[in-house]
């Protein structure tokens, strides 16, 4: 378009009317001379072109206009990744034991307190044994007695053919009899002191002296912590990667910063049919007793291990009809260019996931402005790693 046409196009009317049409009112009113005349033309001509130019040049910015936005990558690189299943567990002794007393009689002796640890078969509680003592003497002598009646009985019959065979048997059952009764006192008398089934803490304590106890009265509770038992219950779909020796990882939220470590050492066989889930165990060492039971642990069991994964920050992955798609960024004629990729994703864990395909290890993948970018968009890479 001519400079003639474009001024006609922007004012409406021909350059030459227009100038004449302002220069005649002008000179009408101001009696301009001939010379005066010609500038004025010359101010108009020159103001026409120049808004035209102006005009001109800010349509063919507005259309060569291209965004360029600041946004951070990540290269994906291979590399392995680990599967984990993640549930709540309870923390319970190794062993849990609760005293009861065995023997009827009054506690006359507490020799070893609550809180402290205590040896397998170590004395805990004495109760008052004169009755049965005196029980276990009498039977003594009864036991002695007939094991010598039995003696000279045996000799008489068996080497002098003296006494009937009747009398023979008798002298041999008693002496069998009072044998087991004093057996049975001395048992019962040993079991006036209470002692401790298994080695642990002394948890607790029911009974103080001078305490009646009877077969079967709870008197203390010893726990044994070193090591610890968690239990918790796994959902059915992962029935098939759970087994025994499986490793794990436990943390409690009131040890901070501090992980342990385990293995499945039960896994259970039937699912509950209430939640859904199927019960397992693993043990942890605790000497110095930090873990106590009834915490709750967080537990983190390996399903399964991949090796040369590509992994992805989960913000990363942008949510489209068909799926999910990747945004990447290539340089092309050394402009830095967007590209959409759609992937298809594997496991994911916390924050990151696995790309199986559509993505190249060495890709710079948009983490950082991927919501704001589309594919073609240029952009300028302002942080990587």
């Amino acid at each position: 378009m001519s400079i003639q046409d474009r001024k006609e196009t922007m004012t409406g009317y021909t350059t030459d009317s227009a100038v004449m049409g302002l220069t005649a009112r002008a000179t009408s009113r101001i009696g301009l001379g001939r010379v005066g005349l010609l500038a004025a033309v010359a101010f108009l001509t020159a103001y026409l072109l120049g808004c035209g130019g102006a005009q001109a040049e800010g349509a063919s910015e507005e259309e060569g206009f291209t965004r360029i936005l600041n946004v951070e990558v990540e290269e994906v690189s291979r590399v392995t990744f680990t599967e984990t299943i993640r549930l709540t567990g309870t923390v319970q002794a190794d062993k849990d034991v609760v005293i009861s007393a065995e023997e009827s009689g009054v506690i006359r002796e507490i020799v070893v307190d609550k809180g402290r640890w205590v040896q397998e078969g170590q004395a805990i509680f004495r109760m008052d044994d004169e009755l049965l003592s005196s029980q276990v003497e009498q039977a003594r002598a009864m036991a002695n007695l007939a094991q010598e009646t039995w003696d000279r009985r045996k000799r008489l019959y068996e080497e002098d053919q003296v006494g009937s065979e009747l009398a023979y048997l008798e002298a041999k059952y008693l002496a069998e009899q009072a044998t087991a009764n004093l057996s049975l006192l001395e048992e019962r008398l040993a079991r006036t002191v209470i002692r401790a089934p298994i080695g642990g803490i002394l948890d607790s304590r029911e009974i103080e002296v001078g305490t009646m106890v009877g077969p079967g009265t709870p008197v203390a509770r010893i726990v044994d912590t070193n090591p610890v038992k968690i239990t918790g219950g796994v959902p059915e779909r992962y029935a098939t990667d759970v087994r025994t020796g499986t490793g794990a990882t436990v943390t409690f939220d009131v040890i901070p910063d501090q992980s342990f470590e385990g293995k499945i050492s039960y896994v259970g066989a039937v699912v509950n049919p209430r939640n859904r889930t199927f019960p397992v165990e693993l043990r942890l060492p605790n000497p110095g007793g930090m873990i106590k039971p009834e915490m709750v642990a967080n537990v983190d069991m390996v399903r399964r291990t991949l090796e040369e994964a590509m992994v992805v920050p989960q913000e990363a992955l942008i949510r489209v009809e068909e799926g999910y798609v990747v945004f990447t960024v290539e340089t092309e004629d050394g402009v830095e260019l967007v590209r959409s990729n759609p992937v298809e994703l594997g496991p994911a864990q916390q924050n990151e996931a696995v790309i199986l395909s559509g993505i190249e290890a060495g890709d710079r993948v948009i983490v950082v402005g991927q919501q704001s970018v589309a594919a073609g968009d240029r952009v300028t890479v302002v942080a990587g790693r």
